[in-house]
């Protein structure tokens, strides 16, 4: 999904396997994508969602998706990753919240290749995301709200896509137990029962 502030990101990834050394760092703040273009990338691609205790032989020629790689990487692991990245039919995605500077390391070798990795950066989401992943995930639960209800999430809801999917479920439930239809005043009841409403009134 497009929108000025993913584009350049989205682009960058979809440029694989073009990519220079044939990696990627895909670095946001929580919440703003990151996974959802990520995993769109590895199912596009047929890539492999790495996995601590993967063997990396079984990797070779295959792109590779490692998520959250700021949160703790093994250094050697990763090293090797990045060599395989540029065999052929090779390729590597890094998601993150920090840029590749900040990642931790004690090789050498590895820092070099982490300090000239190329960066696709996603921001929060802006009103056009965030309004068509709400579309989204109220078309996956077969609701059509009203235009009044998107203008009044959008004013008051998180900027996350984890935000969207929660407000989404939470509508869902309530108009569901309550026999209602989703409408500008089941959103402000459901918002003002955990004190959302407070943040911005």
């Amino acid at each position: 999904m497009l929108s000025p502030t993913n584009e350049s990101a989205v682009r960058a990834v979809d440029a694989w396997p073009d990519w220079p050394g044939q990696a990627l760092a895909l670095v946001g703040p929580e919440g703003s994508g990151k996974t959802h273009l990520a995993r769109a990338w590895a199912e596009t691609v047929g890539a492999v969602v790495f996995e601590a205790r993967a063997e990396l032989a079984a990797l070779e020629g295959r792109p590779v998706l490692v998520e959250d790689i700021d949160r703790g990487a093994d250094d050697e692991a990763l090293f090797h990753l990045f060599n395989m990245a540029g065999l052929k039919g090779g390729g590597l995605l890094l998601t993150a919240r920090k840029p590749p500077m900040e990642w931790k390391t004690a090789l050498p070798d590895l820092r070099s290749r982490l300090n000239a990795l190329t960066v696709a950066e996603l921001g929060a989401p802006d009103d056009v995301l965030l309004r068509r992943m709400l579309e989204k995930f109220f078309r996956e639960r077969s609701i059509r709200p009203g235009e009044d209800v998107y203008e009044y999430l959008l004013r008051r809801i998180e900027r996350s896509v984890p935000a969207a999917r929660e407000v989404v479920r939470r509508l869902d439930e309530a108009a569901d137990e309550q026999h209602r239809a989703i409408t500008r005043m089941l959103a402000r009841e459901v918002l003002d029962a955990d004190g959302t409403l407070e943040l911005f009134e």
